[in-house]
C-alpha cells in the first residue's frame, strides 16, 4: 500500500481513535455536580479543561474528515492556495496539510 492509500488508512485509524477519545470526554462532561460546593469548584475547573481538550480533538477530527474528503474527490495533495503539489514528505509529516511549504 503506497501513496494516498497508506495515508488514508492512517487517517481513518486516527479518526477512529479521536472519535473514541472525544466520546469519552463528552461522557465525562455529562456528569452531575457534587453537592459539596468545594467539589463543585474542582469539577467545574476539570470540566473546563476537558472542554478545551474536546475542542482541540473536534478540530483535529474535522481536519481529518476534510482530508479524507479530498482523498475521495482527488484534490488531496494539491495546495489550496497556489494549486501546486504538496510534497509527499509534507503529507507524511502532516497528513492534513492543505498548503504546500511555500504557501504555508
Amino acid at each position: 500500500m503506497t501513496g494516498h492509500a497508506r495515508i488514508e488508512k492512517s487517517l481513518r485509524a486516527k479518526l477512529a481513535e479521536l472519535l473514541e477519545r472525544a466520546e469519552a470526554i463528552e461522557d465525562d462532561l455529562r456528569h452531575e455536580l457534587d453537592a459539596d460546593s468545594s467539589e463543585q469548584a474542582v469539577d467545574l475547573a476539570d470540566d473546563e479543561a476537558l472542554a478545551g481538550i474536546d475542542d482541540v480533538l473536534r478540530q483535529e477530527i474535522h481536519e481529518i474528515r476534510q482530508s479524507l474528503l479530498r482523498i475521495e474527490d482527488g484534490s488531496y495533495g494539491i495546495c489550496v492556495s497556489c494549486g501546486g503539489a504538496i510534497s509527499p514528505d509534507r503529507l507524511e509529516a502532516l497528513p492534513t496539510a492543505t498548503r504546500c511549504i511555500a504557501c504555508a
